[in-house]
């Protein structure tokens, strides 16, 4: 977080700077008070007051003296304008299922502020102090997460937050689910009058969907990184050489995320005295091959699931560096329609509603885990099979194996998981429908994709948990003093809470206690803290 905007736990937005990684902490700190800029409180008054004289001069303008959606060419007298508006948020606010988590919609809050900060929406000043004053009071509307079309931006999802500023719905609020009404009356906020435009500056943008997907990229970020931790912990439990990761190699290949990986998996393997000297193995090998031909027990190279780790998550990094710049332009813009710009004195009819940055941006990131599941449904196939793992028991089983059947039932979970991501993996940005009397005829999905990349994070996370427990059970087999200093703290924390398998249990708690510790980045933060430098993406 930017220590810059970030100050005594106030946070200032300005429609341009807020990144995903100030959403993520923001949103989870109650404590921190969001306000705005002088700068952008005079643009917001700007465009308010431009809008006010082209109503006065007469001009036709979307949502302001004409109805919306299907029904655009409809004249609307300005003085029916609390009633269209109204309308509007009722109407579209038809959302449906599980609500979305509190997390995502005070995140879909603060980045409806700050595009509304950016003084192009032409919502009063007055509205806007009142949306940003339920987000410090830590209201949270219930928004129901399944029915958004990702088109003229998501307009169920945030209607559902304008529903409860205008004193409608149902709100979250000091734990409780309470009427919009009266989380507001308990608030001390007087609910919003609309007045023309004001429905429209809180509805039409891609905020949910931007919401889930700054915080979702940054949990993965944080996964990946995770991953080169443990990467080196199979690395070490499979004895594998370690020769391939050396970064000099790899300038041969110059893919940044690639030089990346390989520069965290050769600086945490530093220390190893599991991972294998592969001149040690050549120089055996060489010993063999003089006396007879045939094959060995050590071959000089290792799998692609092994050597070829730097290629691929290299791309996985690259494509995340991606998805983060669109999600933070998408934070940082104005994305509703019409807009009225104060600095070019005119309004402007658009489509910066349409949520297709997000939607292709979340089908890539559904991309990069299942790319990773793939990878780690790799390794823990080779754990389990003693034909490929360098002498380990089979399915990591030592004692009374046979009676026992060992780790067995935790490759079901994981090759199960692998493949529900595959099928999930189908990109969302592509599957448009027409609606709205064709008027909305191309759509992006874009909260869907979001919220499918969601759970495919969370199957890749039970994943790499098992692959983690199969590290740590291998490198007990070994000897974890062997470890390098990295990996034998991940390993400390691993034994927090999983013990040595030494007889068969219900391994579904253990998964669960693994997943949190990964997904709550207390692996990563550890390793970090006893390496003394930042696994970087």
């Amino acid at each position: 977080m930017e220590k810059k905007k970030l100050v005594s736990k106030e946070l200032f937005i300005d429609g341009n700077s807020l990144s995903t990684g100030e959403v993520n902490d923001v949103v989870q700190d109650f404590e921190v008070r969001v306000a705005i800029t002088k700068e952008a409180e005079s643009r917001i008054e700007a465009s308010r007051n431009l809008l006010d004289r082209l109503v006065e001069e007469n001009r036709v303008i979307y949502g302001v003296n004409t109805s919306v959606g299907g029904f655009v060419s409809w004249l609307i007298p300005t003085h029916h304008a609390q009633e269209l508006q109204e309308n509007l948020i009722a109407a579209v606010a038809t959302n449906v299922g599980q609500y979305l988590e509190d997390k995502v919609v005070r995140a879909a809050m603060l980045i409806r502020l700050n595009s509304l900060a950016r003084g192009t929406s032409a919502i009063s000043l007055e509205n806007f102090y009142k949306l940003l004053k339920i987000y410090n009071a830590g209201i949270i509307p219930c928004v129901p997460s399944k029915g958004s079309l990702g088109a003229s931006g998501d307009l169920g999802p945030l209607a559902s937050i304008a529903l409860v500023c205008i004193g409608k719905w149902r709100a979250k609020y000091r734990g409780k689910i309470i009427s919009g009404e009266e989380a507001l009356l308990q608030a001390n906020i007087e609910p919003m009058k609309l007045n023309y435009k004001e429905g429209l500056s809180l509805v039409n943008g891609t905020s949910a969907m931007t919401g889930l997907a700054a915080l979702l990229v940054e949990d993965v970020i944080a996964l990946v990184k995770t991953y080169d931790i443990i990467s080196c912990m199979t690395f070490e439990g499979l004895k594998v050489k370690k020769t391939p990761f050396n970064p000099s190699v790899h300038l041969q290949k110059p893919h940044l995320g690639q030089l990346q990986a390989a520069e965290n998996i050769w600086k945490l393997l530093q220390d190893s005295q599991m991972v294998v000297d592969d001149l040690a193995v050549s120089k055996e090998l060489r010993t063999l091959s003089k006396s007879d031909s045939g094959p060995t027990d050590s071959p000089i190279e290792d799998a692609y699931s092994i050597r070829c780790t730097p290629h691929i998550i290299g791309p996985i990094r690259d494509t995340l560096k991606w998805i983060q710049s669109i999600i933070t332009a998408e934070i940082n813009s104005s994305n509703d329609n019409p807009l009225v710009l104060s600095e070019c004195q005119e309004v402007f009819h658009n489509g910066h509603f349409h949520g297709q940055y997000i939607a292709m941006s979340m089908d890539y990131l559904s991309i990069c885990l299942t790319t990773l599941s793939n990878l780690s449904d790799r390794r823990i196939d080779r754990f389990m099979d003693y034909h490929h793992s360098n002498n380990l028991p089979p399915f990591l089983c030592k004692e009374n194996p046979g009676k026992r059947l060992g780790l067995m039932g935790g490759q079901f979970m994981a090759t199960s998981l692998t493949a529900e991501n595959r099928s999930l993996c189908n990109p969302l940005s592509i599957q448009s429908l027409t609606s709205t009397g064709d008027f909305q005829d191309i759509v992006s999905f874009g909260l869907i994709a979001a919220r499918r990349a969601q759970e495919i994070y969370e199957n890749a996370a039970y994943i790499l948990s098992f692959e983690l427990l199969c590290g740590a059970q291998a490198a007990e087999i070994r000897g974890a003093e062997l470890l390098c200093t990295g990996t034998k703290r991940a390993f400390e924390l691993v034994r927090e809470v999983v013990p040595y398998l030494s007889e068969d249990l219900c391994l579904t708690d253990y998964l669960e206690s693994i997943s949190k510790l990964i997904k709550s980045k207390r692996i990563l933060k550890a390793v970090e803290g006893v390496i003394k430098q930042n696994i970087n993406l």
